[in-house]
C-alpha cells in the first residue's frame, strides 16, 4: 500500500496504480460534508441513468465543501502523478453501500483514449472497512497485456481490502482492479466518488455530462 507522507512517491504511486492519504479531509469539514451528502440523495431511479438500486446516491456536485474536497493539493497531485498531463474535474456524486448491498465482481472503469487518462477518486465521510463494503482492489494491475479484456477468476485471491477512517481519501488509475464489497454489518459509508479525465478527453465528456448528472462548471484546468 502506498504510504501517506507530505511527499508523495510519484513513480510508486504510478507503479501500483493508486495511493490512500490518510485524513487528507479536515476533522471539521466532516459534518459538513455529510450534511451535503443527506441533503443530496435522490432515490436510484430518479437518476436520468438509473443507479443501483442496493446503493443509496447523492447530487451533491454544487455544494462548495465538496468541491472544496476534490481540489484538496495533495488529492491533485496524486490525481496529476497518474495522469501525467493537464486534467479537469469531471464529476463527482456521492455514493454509499445499503445494508446487504454494494457487492460488485472485479473490473476496470476504463480509460478513454490512453492508458492513464482517467483516475477516479473515493474520498470516504465514515469509517470504512470489510464489514461495511470497503474498496477491494489488486495493486499494480492497472496496465493489462494487450488484448487482456476477461478479469480471470482467480483474481480475487489476490484483491485487498482497503480500511481506513473517515477522512482518507483513495485515488486510483481508472484501469486499476478493484471492486466495491458487501455490507455486512449495515455500518454508514458515506463517500464521494470523484472523476478526472485528460484535458483532452473534454470534448467527449460534455457530449455525456448531462447524461451523468454533472451540474458543475468542469471548465477548470490543472498542470501537473
Amino acid at each position: 500500500m502506498i504510504p501517506t507522507s507530505s511527499v508523495i512517491d510519484c513513480e510508486q504511486v504510478r507503479r501500483e496504480g493508486y495511493a490512500l492519504l490518510r485524513g487528507a479531509i479536515p476533522a471539521d469539514w466532516l459534518d459538513e460534508l455529510r450534511g451535503a451528502f443527506e441533503a443530496g440523495v435522490k432515490p436510484f431511479d430518479q437518476w436520468p441513468v438509473p443507479r443501483g438500486p442496493d446503493w443509496r446516491h447523492s447530487m451533491l456536485d454544487l455544494d462548495p465543501r465538496i468541491q472544496a474536497v476534490c481540489r484538496l493539493p495533495a488529492l491533485l497531485q496524486v490525481v496529476g502523478a497518474l495522469i501525467g498531463s493537464r486534467y479537469f474535474l469531471a464529476q463527482v456524486e456521492g455514493r454509499e453501500p445499503l445494508p446487504g448491498g454494494g457487492q460488485q465482481g472485479l473490473h476496470r472503469d476504463l480509460s478513454a483514449q490512453r492508458p492513464g487518462d482517467t483516475v477516479n477518486a473515493i474520498a470516504f465521510f465514515d469509517d470504512f472497512g470489510a464489514d461495511n463494503g470497503a474498496t477491494r482492489l489488486i495493486p499494480g494491475s492497472h496496465r493489462p497485456a494487450p488484448g487482456e479484456t476477461r478479469v480471470e477468476p482467480h483474481a480475487e485471491q489476490r484483491a485487498q481490502f482497503l480500511s481506513g477512517c473517515a477522512g482518507d481519501i483513495f485515488v486510483f488509475d481508472a484501469d486499476l482492479l478493484h471492486a466495491g464489497s458487501l455490507n455486512r454489518s449495515g455500518a454508514r459509508r458515506r463517500s464521494i466518488l470523484i472523476g478526472y479525465f485528460d484535458s483532452q478527453l473534454y470534448a467527449e465528456h460534455l457530449q455525456t455530462a448531462q447524461l451523468r448528472s454533472v451540474r458543475m462548471d468542469t471548465s477548470e484546468r490543472f498542470s501537473f
